[in-house]
């Protein structure tokens, strides 16, 4: 966790089941849907449901993938068109949780949103659909097939919006966005807000990435540069100009420490930014998105982790989560961002030991250790 008061968030990568947003909303369908469940045990009103629309449950959010575009080579952007229950007045820069079913087990990740939320004295007038970005990585599975395996008509699971990297209405005065690679993504939602608000004031925006051809939005943020003077866009191709300098920020950005600052991209990048907005003392106006946890290298050779509820056990080595090792062998644990902020991952242990993957710190019998973000320390018991 990020201290110094920036303001940073984490994205939810999984949900088991997605709490059911807008119940207070809508408390009447809630209630027949609840009475439905009941006289229909021990079968489940999604049972019924699904065969008038596939998008009705009352047990999680859903969503239909209506389109798959391209944005560069290896991204693309889905828009989805969530069922009941989703809402819709979420704020830009907030990200959703996304589950989608391959080859027979439900896979979880989160995205930034992409798209522009419902004011609430609009509901309903919209699209009624969102939009997320994906780009394709190398090591990410969820990723890659999202970008280049799902047809429209996939439906797919949903966790209600959430996040703390968000602009605030109305916007600052004077805004910085420093972003980098897929990190544009929830400033993007920013950017389309501003403009639907009439917002888009005095805006500077540093986006890097590796070269010309894999920046995202690059024609929308064309379009912005020339339709707004307020807007100021500054390209940067990593691969021949090389990384953005903290240190002769005062080039770039001249008056960057006036401005509010929203910084979303690789973890080097934010780590430059925290240290430079410290030193210059002026650290609240800086807002921090990771989509990544940094972790210590790893000693120990690992162990058996016995899952005592499921009656399972898996050997892993020092470096696998006790949360992948679970999913390894089909437990079923709770859990929210994969990062160790959000603690809905957090379970028992009954017996051995277990080290943080971030700090390297050991946790004793009787603790309650965050799956997500731990690893075994020799043999250990779970409770789950």
């Amino acid at each position: 966790m990020v201290k110094n008061n920036i303001k940073t968030t984490a994205k939810v990568a999984d949900t088991v089941r997605p709490s059911v947003a807008g119940v207070k909303r809508n408390p009447g369908w809630h209630v027949l849907r609840t009475i439905a469940g009941r006289i229909t045990t021990p079968l489940l009103p999604d049972d019924y449901l699904k065969l008038a629309n596939p998008l009705w449950s009352a047990r999680e959010l859903r969503g239909k993938v209506l389109d798959v575009h391209r944005e560069t080579v290896d991204s693309a952007t889905l828009v989805i068109k969530p069922g009941w229950g989703f809402s819709f007045d979420y704020q830009a820069g907030q990200y959703v949780g996304i589950g989608l079913l391959v080859d027979g087990r439900w896979r979880w990740r989160s995205y930034s949103l992409t798209s522009v939320p419902e004011e609430r004295s609009s509901a309903g007038k919209g699209s009624r659909t969102i939009t997320i970005t994906v780009k394709a990585m190398p090591e990410g599975f969820l990723s890659t097939h999202l970008v280049g395996g799902v047809e429209p008509g996939t439906i797919v699971r949903l966790a209600a919006p959430q996040g703390n990297f968000v602009m605030p209405d109305p916007a600052p005065a004077s805004v910085l966005f420093l972003t980098g690679g897929s990190g544009i993504t929830p400033v993007m939602s920013m950017l389309r807000t501003l403009v639907r608000r009439g917002q888009l004031g005095d805006v500077m925006h540093v986006h890097s990435a590796p070269a010309p051809a894999d920046v995202l939005f690059a024609e929308e943020l064309s379009q912005l540069t020339n339709r707004h003077d307020g807007y100021k866009l500054q390209l940067r191709a990593t691969r021949t100009e090389g990384r953005l300098d903290f240190a002769r920020l005062d080039e770039v950005v001249p008056d960057w420490r006036e401005r509010q600052t929203w910084a979303c991209g690789p973890e080097a990048m934010l780590e430059a930014a925290q240290r430079t907005w410290t030193a210059a003392g002026i650290v609240d106006q800086l807002h921090l998105e990771r989509f990544a946890v940094s972790r210590r290298p790893v000693h120990g050779s690992g162990g058996t982790v016995e899952f005592a509820r499921a009656g399972k056990t898996a050997t892993v080595d020092a470096a696998t989560s006790l949360m992948d090792a679970g999913e390894a062998v089909g437990v079923q644990m709770p859990f929210g961002c994969r990062m160790g902020i959000c603690q809905s991952c957090v379970v028992g242990l009954l017996k051995g030991h277990v080290r943080d993957l971030r700090t390297g710190v050991e946790h004793e019998p009787g603790s309650r250790v965050q799956t997500c973000i731990s690893a075994a320390s020799g043999d250990c018991v779970l409770d789950a």
